[in-house]
C-alpha cells in the first residue's frame, strides 16, 4: 500500500509546484522540458533499462509514442488547468478519468461490469458533470470572454487526456521488464518534443524555470514510478489501484486547495468533488 500513498503524495505535489508557478517567475514549458532531464535520469539510474532492447523489438514502439507525444501534451494542459481552475477542480477532474481505464478494464483487461461499477460509473458521470459547470460570467472566477468556456475545455482535457495516460501506463505494466525501458524512451521522446517546441518559439532560458523542472522531474518520476509499481502489485485487481489513487488524489488535492491556497469554487463545483469521491468509493472492490 506504500506504493499508492507515495504516487498520491507525489501527485498533488505536482500540482502544488504547478500552482506556485507563476507568482515565482516559473516558465511552465521550460519547467516540463527540464522535468523530463530529471525524470528520464532517475529512470536511468534506479531502474536500470537497456536502450538496445527498444531497436532489437518494435513491439513497444506504439506505446512509446503515444506516451511521448501525451505526457508533455497533457502536463501543459494540467498547468493552466491549475491557474485557471485551481487544483480543487483540476485533481478532481484529472482523477475522475479513472472512468477511461476502467472502460478499458472490462473491455481490455477481462474485469466483469458488476452493478456496483456500474453504479459508480454513473455517480462518476454526473461528478463531471458537476466540475464542468460554470456559473454566468457575473460570477465566473475570470472575467475574459469565453473564460468559462476554456475553463471548461482545459479540465475536459484534463479529464481525457489522463484517461488516455493511465490506459497507457497499465499496458506498460503489463510489459514485465520492458517497463524501465519503455519509461525511458517515453522521457526521452517526450523531453526531445518539449525542448524542440521551446527552440522553435525561440524561449529566454531561465535558470529559475530549469531548477523548478528538475523539482518536477523528481516528484514526476515519484509519481508515475510508483504508480506502476502499485499496478504490477496489484496485477490482478487494476480497479483496486485505479480507485485508491484517485480517492486520495481528490481529497488531498481538497484539501490542500481549499485548506492552503484558499480555493473558493461553487456549490455545483464543491458537489461534484464530493460525488467524485462517492463515485470512487463505491468503485473500490470490496
Amino acid at each position: 500500500m506504500y506504493t499508492l500513498i507515495l504516487s498520491i503524495s507525489c501527485s498533488v505535489a505536482v500540482s502544488v509546484l504547478l500552482k506556485l508557478a507563476r507568482g515565482r517567475a516559473i516558465q511552465v514549458d521550460q519547467a516540463i522540458a527540464f522535468n523530463y532531464v530529471m525524470a528520464g535520469s532517475l529512470c536511468w539510474l534506479l531502474l536500470g533499462p537497456q536502450p538496445s532492447a527498444l531497436l532489437e523489438s518494435t513491439a513497444q514502439w506504439p506505446l512509446l509514442l503515444a506516451l511521448g507525444l501525451l505526457l508533455p501534451s497533457v502536463f501543459l494542459i494540467m498547468a493552466k488547468a491549475v491557474q485557471q481552475a485551481g487544483i480543487v477542480l483540476s485533481d478532481a477532474a484529472q482523477r475522475l478519468s479513472l472512468l477511461l481505464p476502467l472502460i478499458a478494464a472490462f473491455t481490455l483487461f477481462g474485469e466483469s461490469a458488476t452493478q456496483s461499477k456500474l453504479a459508480g460509473i454513473a455517480i462518476a458521470l454526473c461528478a463531471l458533470a458537476a466540475l464542468l459547470w460554470r456559473p454566468d460570467n457575473r460570477n465566473a472566477q475570470t472575467s475574459a470572454p469565453y473564460g468559462g468556456l476554456m475553463t471548461v475545455a482545459l479540465l475536459l482535457g484534463v479529464w481525457l487526456g489522463y484517461g488516455s495516460i493511465d490506459i497507457l501506463f497499465k499496458q506498460m505494466a503489463k510489459a514485465g521488464s520492458a517497463f524501465p525501458t519503455t519509461l525511458l524512451g517515453a522521457f526521452i521522446l517526450a523531453g526531445l518534443l518539449s525542448f524542440t517546441y521551446l527552440l522553435v518559439r525561440r524561449t529566454n532560458w531561465s535558470s529559475r524555470s530549469a531548477l523548478a523542472g528538475l523539482l518536477l522531474g523528481l516528484l514526476n518520476f515519484g509519481n508515475i514510478y510508483f504508480y506502476v509499481r502499485a499496478h504490477q502489485v496489484y496485477s490482478d485487481n487494476p480497479t483496486l489501484v485505479f480507485s485508491a489513487m484517485n480517492i486520495g488524489v481528490i481529497s488531498l488535492g481538497t484539501v490542500i486547495g481549499a485548506g492552503v491556497f484558499r480555493e473558493r469554487i461553487h456549490w455545483v463545483n464543491g458537489l461534484g468533488v464530493g460525488l467524485a469521491i462517492l463515485a470512487v468509493f463505491v468503485l473500490f472492490p470490496r
